[in-house]
Parts: C-alpha cells; sequence; structure tokens
C-alpha cells in the first residue's frame, strides 16, 4: 500500500475586465480583476473592487475552467463572459494562471 495521498490537479484563474463597450456603471475598467486561486480562494487586488453581477456572471463556469479540459470542450476554447448589464456590456476573460497539485481531502 503507498503512503502518498491522491492530489487532484487544478488551476489557480484570474478573471480580467478586457474590455467594456457601454457605460461603465460599475466604475470598473479594463484590466481589473479578481483571482480564484488554490481551489477556493477569492482575491481582490488592494484599493480594487469587483462589481458582485460581473462575478455572478463567471461563477458557474470557474470550477470546469480549474480543472484539465480536452481540445475539444468547449469550454477549453472560449473564455469570455459577459456581465449581465445591458447597459455596460462589459466583457471578461477567464485565464489560467498557475496549476496546482493539491490534496484531494484538502479541496472544498
Amino acid at each position: 500500500m503507498s503512503d502518498e495521498q491522491p492530489t487532484t490537479e487544478v488551476y489557480d484563474l484570474r478573471v480580467v475586465v478586457e474590455r467594456i463597450e457601454g457605460r461603465s456603471v460599475c466604475g470598473m475598467k479594463p484590466g481589473d480583476h479578481v483571482e480564484l486561486t488554490e481551489s477556493c480562494r477569492l482575491r481582490i487586488p488592494e484599493g480594487q473592487h469587483f462589481c458582485l453581477y460581473a462575478l455572478a456572471a463567471c461563477l458557474p463556469l470557474l470550477p470546469a475552467k480549474q480543472r484539465a479540459l480536452d481540445d475539444g470542450d468547449w469550454m477549453a476554447q472560449d473564455s469570455h463572459v459577459a456581465c449581465p448589464d445591458p447597459e455596460e456590456r462589459l466583457i471578461m476573460r477567464i485565464e489560467r494562471t498557475t496549476r496546482r497539485q493539491i490534496p484531494t481531502e484538502e479541496l472544498t
């Protein structure tokens, strides 16, 4: 029997405001971002904010983007998300930043 603990490979992610095609209602600007690290830790750079509604549009996609995906999977090819505010037309990009091996029992 092996003493090695099983691990799961996950990616840290960054959600970046790529562009705003309308009026910036929430006050964000291109380049603003939020990071998801170590499977479950959300970080916003000090002195910045990230709109709750824009973040809510991304949340359902983040667990899938954290995992390895087949090249043909649409989630591997598509990384853009639109904020639900129709006046703002804020477009975000989900980027993978770091690949981690995390003990499976530590994953949430």
